[in-house]
């Protein structure tokens, strides 16, 4: 098929710039909202957020069989972005709204509206995530296409973590329940905003028919070598991405500091949460930049294992930076480079899953990109999961404190808690990263395979 258009492209790009405009508030963001804004418990909150993500195990498959049998004048998956983006903006704002009821009832509520989003969040990015499979035949322009998704991404991801305290401040305080719930209302609004622009924008140029069974689809799905093993890499990349992140609010409340500046060529500029994970953002774009020359010159496989050694180098060198003013500026330093490499990560193993994609559909004979899509959603939320959970659960096993009353009256941190945040930005994600190169090293999709799975299926597919 002809090259598709830089239009789509960009289109394309608007729905990962929505969805992740979200989703880095709500991972970065969230656990410290739950503990420190909400009033949950450090455990409470640990088992909201990793107990939630046993329906995801169920809505994440049902959606993508769902999404691979739908048929209409726009497509298989893109109608879901026009369909699903109002609803996603309202649960976005209940799951940062805080009723003043009983500690019980919010409880509740907070279960039913984490699992409310979680729901919509698939019923949206399974379908989206999909989509990378029926825009294009080549492997190549997979690549592309990812990577201005993961452009958009960050783009959405550097602006919505910048202002996200300045917003909150701006509407009650950063401290208080008003300000995060208007904040949300701005971002939500945003969100649906670009979602819209990425249904106007696109098209599906390829046809693909599931002339299987269900219960095919699934067994098929796990008799797939090479989808079980992006599946654990893919966890891992999440739970690297999500034990950091997570992390940072705590790590700069206690061991940064507040009105901690930093000077340059003369100009003093705060040093705080949202400057340091807003700079990774614009380095992840940079990443996602180098992605497609660097994964054609050496293969997606090779690449993969590459950035993660790499990562694994800067995570352990993190812990040695020392907190002092010039310690605060390698900090920054090291940020841009993890930033870098997980910025080249993310498009690889969206391109990845379509290349897993193609092996299922010439293998077992069944067009089950949805189905396959969602479980890059399901690892997206699991490995979410497990790494906000860990951060709260660690925190509290170590001392914590959240009662800020008792911070106020002179309690201190301990320092077996503060030691656990700097593992937490370093030795943990390091293990993390050590663990998907071993992982991926028995992946069997290579570049050669890759390209004799492509020529196959260009002789029984119907393209547009």
């Amino acid at each position: 098929m002809a090259k598709t258009k830089l239009i789509e492209k960009i289109g394309y790009g608007f729905g990962d710039m929505s969805s992740s405009t979200f989703w880095k508030v709500f991972s970065y963001y969230l656990p410290i909202f739950y503990s420190n804004i909400f009033g949950l418990s450090l455990i409470d909150a640990g088992v909201l957020v990793l107990v939630t993500r046993i329906w995801d195990a169920v809505s994440d498959p049902m959606m993508g069989i769902i999404a691979d049998r739908t048929n209409t004048r726009w497509g298989k998956y893109r109608p879901y972005l026009l369909w699903v983006a109002p609803l996603f903006s309202i649960c976005g704002i209940l799951l940062f709204t805080t009723p003043d009821w009983s500690y019980g009832a919010k409880l509740i509520w907070a279960y039913v509206t984490y699992i409310l989003m979680m729901t919509v969040y698939t019923g949206i990015n399974v379908p989206y995530g999909a989509m990378l499979g029926v825009m294009t035949d080549d492997s190549n322009e997979k690549t592309v296409f990812s990577s201005f998704r993961m452009f958009f991404a960050y783009g959405g991801s550097f602006i919505a973590l910048a202002i996200w305290e300045p917003l909150t401040n701006m509407f009650g305080g950063y401290k208080t329940t008003e300000g995060w719930f208007w904040g949300m209302v701005c971002i939500s609004a945003a969100c649906f905003v670009m979602f819209i622009l990425c249904f106007l924008l696109t098209k599906e140029h390829l046809k693909t028919v599931s002339t299987v069974s269900v219960g095919s689809d699934f067994k098929s799905l796990l008799s797939n070598k090479p989808w079980w093993l992006l599946i654990g890499a893919a966890l891992c990349s999440n739970l690297f991405n999500t034990v950091r992140g997570a992390t940072v609010a705590y790590f700069f409340l206690d061991i940064i500091g507040p009105n901690v500046y930093l000077s340059f060529f003369g100009l003093a500029f705060l040093f705080y949460s949202g400057l340091f994970l807003s700079i990774g953002e614009v380095s992840n774009m940079l990443g996602v930049a180098l992605c497609v020359p660097i994964a054609n010159k050496l293969g997606k496989k090779t690449t993969f294992i590459l950035v993660n050694a790499v990562l694994l180098v800067l995570s352990v060198a993190f812990f040695f930076v020392p907190i002092t003013s010039s310690g605060f500026w390698l900090m920054l330093i090291l940020q841009v480079f993890i930033s870098i490499f997980t910025g080249i990560m993310s498009p690889l193993i969206w391109s990845m899953y379509a290349d897993v994609s193609d092996y299922a559909e010439l293998k077992f004979h069944t067009a089950s990109t949805g189905l396959i899509f969602s479980s890059a959603s399901m690892a997206q939320k699991f490995g979410g999961a497990i790494g906000g959970a860990a951060v709260l659960w660690l925190l509290s096993g170590f001392g914590y404190i959240t009662d800020s009353a008792a911070l106020e009256a002179g309690a201190v941190q301990p320092e077996s808690a503060l030691l656990t945040l700097r593992w937490l930005m370093s030795f943990i994600p390091a293990m993390v990263a050590g663990l998907a190169i071993i992982v991926v090293w028995f992946y069997p999709l290579t570049t050669e395979r890759i390209e004799e799975i492509g020529s196959e299926l260009k002789k029984i597919r119907s393209i547009e």
